[in-house]
């Protein structure tokens, strides 16, 4: 999220360089599949970096990638939702940039974005399967491997969903109860 929202600041500010700047690195970003990306961050960085990342290292770098161009999009349109007379009230508050972000613009916008910011963290947790494929021992690697060893995939393939479907049930509840939360307070 942290990463997301600083590829946010420079789409929300008023200087063209930077906007297009952002607008690339979304839209270039949004483009390439999770698992090529997956793939390029553990194959393809460490040759043009010389160093060696491990799976899980990449798979983290991947995913943030990912993430942070999705995130972006989120923050951008959560503060666009925001009025333009609580940037002027902040404005006459003698507040600096960032001040207004974080003290009027980022707690309002918050509220708005809450939902989608939910269902991107459903989006990574089952995209995060994706990752088995450069060896993390995720809960799709041990199925796998279990699945070999046992030869019985209907069974373990059918638990492992009930695992997912269980983590996100949880997370989604979660979301939920945040965003009543969220709205009784204001």
């Amino acid at each position: 999220m942290l990463i997301g929202l600083v590829v946010t600041i420079p789409a929300i500010v008023k200087n063209k360089y930077l906007t297009y700047a952002n607008i690339a690195y979304v839209e270039i970003v949004r483009s390439i599949p999770l698992l090529i990306l997956i793939l390029w961050v553990y194959y393809g960085l460490p040759i043009l970096t010389g160093f060696s990342f491990s799976p899980f290292v990449s798979g983290i770098i991947a995913l943030s990638i990912s993430e942070s161009a999705f995130q972006a999009e989120i923050f951008r349109g959560g503060i666009n939702a925001i009025s333009k007379t609580q940037w002027e009230a902040a404005t006459s508050l003698g507040l600096k940039f960032s001040q207004k972000l974080r003290f009027i613009i980022l707690p309002q916008a918050f509220k708005v974005i809450l939902p989608a910011l939910g269902n991107q963290f459903v989006y990574v947790l089952k995209m995060s399967s994706l990752v088995s494929i450069i060896g993390i021992a995720d809960l799709t690697r041990k199925a796998n491997e279990l699945v070999v060893s046992t030869y019985r995939p209907l069974e373990i393939y059918t638990f492992l969903i009930l695992e997912y479907l269980i983590l996100i049930l949880i997370i989604s509840y979660f979301v939920r109860k945040l965003e009543k939360k969220l709205k009784n307070n204001y």
